[in-house]
């Protein structure tokens, strides 16, 4: 490539979008990951991509929203441009509910969907019914959302790689020059760059674990019960996450993974047997605000931020790809007000 017209940081969740986004828009891109292709938290292995709850609405849970429904063909245009397929599905979840005051609650946020999600997707209170992939419900009654969808951090990534290459752009995995405006997607140690750039606390990492097992239920929906996640994946795999651990002083796997297996196995016996394929670490980077950090960096002409995705990055990339291509490439800013960078600034000075 002679020359650039982005250049963008990182090759996480985040970074990968936004280069697609910008690529797919004619501009030419050069991305630069220092390590390897999802060397942080995007290279994991859970990829839940579960809503918020319908209630308390607020800027991010509508920007998620938004998000989880574009991803659909989103994806699908990753992988007709690439031909890798990132395991995406909107397979549903499933969640258990503990008693009647659960119920209640339940259903009152199944009113709140029926106006919040438009009627593109339901939060529908739903009978147990002791199937093998199902939590086991002390009230007899479920919680089933539609909107909950899953893909696997791997694929993602090696979709998003193959379609960017597609598309004439350069992939790097070493650093090199940057040319033209630089978008940094550089996960949690960019938002401590960010603080120390700023001499105020931005964000910074918390560490998550997780583990795969080897039990086939591809088809079937996620569950969600006591803040664990067991998502079934396309190729005959179960990821169980996670934990948030902000406190943490090695990024390597350790006992607590061994608590989530138990976990996962205790909610669904069926997966009693199933082999442990591997265990994961990793760091996610985490505002201080919780939610992303994107837009203009102050006093960088022609520099951008978009980072912060924490938990739910790649459910929210989609749509953090498409307004950084906005921004970046026609000037156009259509960021939420409370994700700019100025934005937190501005908060953590009052």
């Amino acid at each position: 490539m002679t020359s650039v017209d982005v250049t963008v940081r990182g090759g996480g969740a985040f970074g990968l979008a936004c280069a697609w986004a910008c690529a797919r828009r004619g501009a030419r891109v050069r991305l630069i990951e220092r390590q390897r292709i999802g060397a942080g938290a995007s290279g994991g292995l859970v990829g839940a991509l579960a809503p918020h709850a319908p209630e308390g609405w607020n800027t991010l849970k509508a920007f998620q929203f938004d998000s989880l429904l574009m991803a659909s063909d989103w994806w699908d245009a990753v992988r007709a441009a690439g031909g890798v397929d990132p395991g995406y599905l909107r397979s549903g979840r499933l969640q258990p509910l503990a008693d009647a005051a659960a119920v209640a609650l339940a259903r009152s946020r199944a009113e709140a969907a029926r106006s919040l999600w438009q009627g593109r997707a339901e939060w529908r209170i739903v009978p147990a019914q002791g199937a093998a992939w199902e939590p086991a419900s002390p009230s007899g009654w479920l919680v089933h959302d539609t909107l909950t969808a899953r893909m696997s951090p791997r694929r993602a990534g090696a979709a998003l790689v193959a379609a960017l290459r597609a598309t004439g752009a350069e992939v790097s995995e070493h650093d090199t020059e940057a040319a033209g405006a630089v978008i940094h997607a550089t996960g949690w140690r960019g938002l401590e760059d960010l603080s120390a750039a700023f001499g105020r606390k931005i964000g910074g990492g918390v560490k998550g674990q997780a583990a795969l097992l080897g039990h086939d239920a591809r088809d079937l929906p996620q569950i969600y019960a006591g803040g664990l996640h067991v998502v079934p994946h396309a190729d005959g795999t179960v990821a169980i996450g996670s934990t948030s651990e902000p406190d943490w002083t090695s990024e390597a796997p350790d006992l607590l993974v061994e608590t989530l297996i138990d976990r996962a196995r205790a909610v669904l016996p069926v997966l009693q047997t199933a082999p442990v394929l591997e265990r994961w670490a990793g760091i996610r980077p985490r505002a201080t605000t919780r939610s992303p950090v994107l837009g203009h960096w102050p006093g960088r002409p022609n520099h951008f931020v978009a980072n912060g995705g924490f938990k739910i990055g790649f459910g929210l990339a989609p749509l953090v790809a498409e307004r950084m291509a906005d921004l970046v490439l026609d000037g156009q800013d259509n960021l939420p007000e409370a994700f700019h960078l100025e934005a937190l600034l501005a908060g953590s000075r009052r």
